[in-house]
């Protein structure tokens, strides 16, 4: 019997260049790891005029963690702040098609954005 490998905890960093902020994501946004992860990037949404979250290296994300995204993104929109996302994996994509969310939460490389 093989044992699976324990879940990759939830990492980001944030980065702050003039009214923007990017958010590179590392691990799973799943149950456990989202209320932390929401309440920063609340307050990093409120401070800012686009906020976009780098998810290439986020390796999976479940309702709990595509819920957090959709709070995310009312509450930023609701702060005046864009919110973009980037580098969307297969995962996360079949999700937001599944729940009807692909245009509401549009991916930022529709719209020339890229980081390093």
């Amino acid at each position: 019997m093989t044992e699976e490998a324990p879940a990759k905890p939830l990492a980001y960093d944030i980065i702050r260049e003039g009214e923007a902020a990017f958010v590179k994501c590392h691990g799973r946004l799943v149950s456990g790891l989202t209320d932390g992860f929401y309440t920063d990037l609340k307050d990093v949404a409120s401070n800012s005029k686009i906020l976009i979250l780098d998810l290439k290296d986020l390796t999976f994300v479940d309702s709990m963690g595509l819920g957090t995204l959709v709070r995310l993104y009312v509450h930023a929109r609701n702060a005046g702040c864009e919110l973009k996302l980037l580098h969307l994996g297969k995962q996360l994509r079949n999700l937001l098609k599944l729940t009807n969310l692909t245009s509401t939460l549009s991916a930022g490389e529709e719209h020339g954005i890229t980081i390093a």
